[in-house]
């Protein structure tokens, strides 16, 4: 269900992955990580395919793992096939950067 977090720099590294926080805007703005966009779940919806590009992999990611779980399967019902959940923010600091 979750992808580790070295898979998921690497698909970022290697595929150029769009890295999506569904967490609120103050969620977003006490803590980022390198290279995300803030795309709150309750947005995703209408934002999700205006900004994104379906020809790329997503990985999205929030605080616990259960928003970006439902962001995940919106993104899908909306014709994303390429979707990941990295889960909670904190995964990504418990790997090194490649």
């Amino acid at each position: 269900m979750f992808i580790a977090c070295d898979d998921a720099k690497r698909l970022i590294k290697d595929k150029h992955a769009q890295l999506v926080d569904v967490r609120t805007p103050e969620e977003y703005a006490m803590s980022k990580l390198p290279g995300a966009i803030n795309l709150p779940l309750q947005d995703i919806d209408t934002l999700g395919e205006s900004k994104l590009d379906k020809s790329m992999p997503v990985i999205v990611f929030c605080r616990s793992g259960q928003r970006s779980h439902m962001a995940m399967q919106i993104l899908m019902s909306q014709g994303f096939t390429d979707v990941h959940n990295l889960g909670s923010f904190m995964a990504w600091h418990q790997c090194p950067d490649l």
